[in-house]
């Protein structure tokens, strides 16, 4: 089984790569691109021998202790088969 975990910026906080990146976008010519936020991916390989509800519990447990800073990062992950 693997999860897959996303990390970005909350809405509220200022996301300064994010606005670079989208102006260099408008830059090269790209269009219709609104907006931009950058943010981390993980990809988490679990042990066979765990459960789907173990391995939900403890991804979410590393998501929220670990791989992100709750004060300005938020998450979501999924798991695969």
């Amino acid at each position: 089984m693997k999860a897959y975990v996303y990390v970005s910026l909350k809405k509220s906080v200022l996301d300064p790569q994010g606005k670079t990146i989208h102006g260099a976008l408008k830059k090269m010519g790209y269009r219709g691109v609104d907006d931009l936020r950058q943010g981390k991916y993980f990809e988490i390989a679990l042990d066979s021998s765990v459960t789907r509800e173990a391995a939900q519990a403890e991804v979410e447990r590393i998501a929220r202790e670990v791989l992100t800073n709750p004060v300005i990062e938020e998450y979501s992950f999924k798991l695969e088969e």
